[in-house]
């Protein structure tokens, strides 16, 4: 998108002409914008805008951040549980900069987030002036669009712009950029938001021709997988998508993004395809006719081995991203345009079914999964508890209502296979950029978002304490959030390739953790550690009833791996039971 665009507006919503400073024409823009609150960190370049913000406490509620990149994850936690933007704000330099990891996380998983950082003034632009940094350039690969405002007339264009563009289409960050200047030029002000860009087509049209193409294929298909992802959730299509597998019968996997979008217990919903996996849908991926993706990337950690992923098979894939048809697995009918549209046009075209003995074949293979994977995992024989009994206990004391918050690592992989989801939005991860540290901000981002939900962050050691500062925002704020910490003493997931792969060589991965009960009860946070079976059901059950924030930390097996696994590289065929 060129700068030279222009911008339609919604002609009802213009406001009458005020003179005001940019730092309250950023405020009013905000709170037009339907912004409840804002995550971030003041500092020198941004403090205009916070002077602004105070006048304003009764409209829109500031949250104090122990740290930029809590904003941000919190600003995506937000976002992933209500469907509406996160907005994240930081100063400029290394508060800007500091935003980047939660941006780009955003960024590849098609989280809407409005990020606005403090610059210098526009005349120290270019000089190295004190807190300068060009985050328009640094932020240019990660975000879906950015633009810096130098005049402050400039200002409700842009930010109406920056919302329209993070949530329309395939949603993602915009940051905008404002220097010191602009903030405090005063100017004519008025607001009227964004509802279309030249040029910027966001929802491409479905054509119907290629619905029926894609019906026609699985009419006649006689063993069909579909395999969906969060683009379901994106496009509010889940009551779509089940009437489309209710309807032709066919056998349903997600990815880890997709996960919530269909309840667990479905008797369509066959498990998670991927890395780690569930054995049937990964092994049947390569012995299925048609392949039906809907709203996934075929993203690397799903496909394995692209030479070998679903050869035999015809590939419908349905997107609203055009860019994403034909750029890892060729189609043979793409459907472009939002789920919820094209899965309704697709229901009309289809046949009823059942594919009775195709399913018998997952059921088959689950039965394999169960008693070689499965029944270790939930319930063990080992003296030393294992993440998967937490997980089981989770869902009996939460009936599968909670939101599940986790980041990236083996108590990630455990959370998706194990937990139970009844409800969509349930499953807040970081799936692409796969960020340890996003659980605990994200969480916090999450029960503000949707206080009536139970919010259970699910956490390894390692990434725990890359934001364990967070836990400051959440006395401070009382959020009632659970925490629940996995310790192995491990970076885990980087142990078990070094088991598998490197001959036991666990260089740089063994943790010397520190009191986390203490930490956590530093920050006046009700804390208690379970080191034995006989005290995990009580512990969870008071964690779950509790009303206010609640730390657990669960002492788990050291060297216990995840498995199903498909090795890099290999076919998706090639998963392993052990």
């Amino acid at each position: 998108m060129k700068e030279t665009q222009t911008i339609e507006k919604t002609k009802t919503e213009t406001t009458k002409t005020e003179r005001i400073t940019g730092c309250e024409a950023i405020i009013r823009c905000l709170i037009a914008e339907g912004v409840d609150i804002l995550y971030g960190y003041p500092g020198g370049a941004i403090m205009p805008v916070y002077d602004e913000l105070f006048k304003y406490q009764d409209q829109i509620h500031h949250v104090l951040t122990r740290h930029e990149q809590g904003a941000a994850h919190a600003a995506q936690g937000y976002a992933r549980i209500s469907g509406k933007v996160g907005v994240a704000m930081a100063t400029s330099g290394p508060g800007a900069t500091n935003l980047i990891t939660g941006i780009a996380d955003a960024q590849i998983d098609s989280t809407p987030m409005v990020c606005i950082t403090g610059q210098v003034f526009s005349h120290l632009l270019g000089s190295d002036a004190f807190q300068e940094t060009d985050i328009v350039g640094i932020s240019t690969p990660v975000t879906k669009w950015n633009h810096q405002i130098t005049k402050a007339e400039d200002i409700p264009e842009v930010i109406a712009k920056a919302f329209y563009i993070a949530k329309s289409g395939r949603p993602g960050p915009v940051l905008i950029d404002i220097t010191k200047d602009a903030q405090l030029q005063e100017f004519d002000f008025k607001y009227e938001k964004c509802s279309s860009v030249r040029s910027y087509k966001p929802v491409p049209k479905t054509n119907i021709e290629s619905v029926r193409a894609a019906a026609h294929l699985i009419n006649n298909a006689k063993k069909p997988l579909i395999v969906w992802g969060q683009g379901v959730i994106l496009g509010e299509a889940e009551n779509e998508l089940k009437a489309v597998i209710e309807k032709a019968g066919i056998p349903s996997a997600w990815t880890i993004l997709g996960a919530s979008a269909i309840p667990t217990s479905h008797p369509l919903n066959v498990g998670m395809v991927g890395m780690h996996g569930n054995y049937a849908p990964n092994k049947l991926t390569n012995e299925c006719d048609v392949l039906i993706a809907i709203g996934m990337r075929f993203d690397d950690r799903v496909t394995g081995n692209l030479a070998t992923y679903a050869k035999q098979a015809k590939i419908i894939h349905f997107d609203i991203d055009p860019a994403e048809i034909d750029k890892n697995v060729k189609t043979d009918v793409a459907v472009l345009g939002n789920s919820k549209e094209s899965l309704a046009l697709l229901l009309n075209e289809l046949n009823e079914n059942k594919h009775e003995a195709w399913h018998q074949e997952f059921k088959d293979l689950y039965k394999i999964e169960f008693d070689k994977v499965i029944k270790a995992d939930l319930l063990p024989e080992k003296e030393g508890l294992t993440m998967g009994e937490v997980l089981k206990e989770i869902n009996t004391q939460s009936k599968g209502d909670a939101a599940i918050v986790s980041d990236v690592g083996q108590h990630q992989m455990i959370a998706c296979r194990y937990a139970e989801f009844n409800k969509t939005k349930s499953n807040i991860t970081s799936g692409g950029l796969g960020t340890m540290g996003f659980a605990l901000p994200a969480a916090i981002g999450a029960k503000m978002a949707a206080p009536e939900r139970e919010v259970v962050a699910i956490i390894g050691d390692g990434g725990y304490q890359m934001n364990i500062q967070e836990l400051g925002t959440i006395f401070q704020q009382k959020v009632p959030v659970k925490i629940v910490v996995l310790n192995n003493e491990f970076l885990g997931m980087v142990r078990q390739w070094q088991q598998l792969f490197f001959d036991k060589r666990y260089a740089s991965t063994e943790m010397t953790n520190p009191d986390f009960v203490t930490i956590a009860k530093g920050y006046h946070i009700e804390a208690k550690r379970v080191t034995k079976r006989e005290e995990l059901a009580s512990a969870v059950e008071e964690m779950i009833a509790s009303k206010s924030s609640y730390f657990l930390e669960v002492c788990v097996e050291k060297e216990d791996n995840v498995f199903p696994m498909i090795p890099t590289g290999a076919s998706v065929s090639d998963v392993r039971l052990s």
